[in-house]
């Protein structure tokens, strides 16, 4: 078992071109001995925004504090804390804070992907 705040997990900062201000945490993963999913929190600074991409597997999100969009089939959907998202394995998506408060989300994907 393993009880921890995702705060006292070192994270790793992504910033480069096509990612601004985004840090992100494995909370539980395959060190932690989890055989099916992995859990991570990502945090985006305000104006920030994760790389928009495609891979092959799925994600559960859920939206913890601050606001944001999520791209989805060419448009922006608002998000705000308590909303979630399904983003379905193959389909290009992105991630930007648009909130005056860091954004950070929780986001399960499947074991196998890569955790970070």
């Amino acid at each position: 078992m393993k009880i921890q705040h995702y705060s006292d997990i070192q994270p790793t900062k992504f910033d480069a071109p096509g990612v601004k201000g985004i840090s992100g945490r494995v909370a539980i993963g395959k060190a932690d001995g989890a055989k099916n999913f992995c859990m991570r929190v990502f945090e985006v600074e305000k104006n920030g925004y994760s790389p928009r991409h495609i891979h092959e597997w799925e994600h559960e999100i859920f939206f913890h504090q601050g606001s944001g969009e999520v791209y989805q089939d060419g448009r922006w959907i608002p998000v705000a804390a308590g909303s979630t998202a399904f983003i379905p394995g193959n389909e290009e998506h992105q991630i930007r804070n648009t909130g005056d408060r860091t954004l950070v989300f929780i986001c399960l994907i499947p074991a196998g992907a890569p955790e970070l």
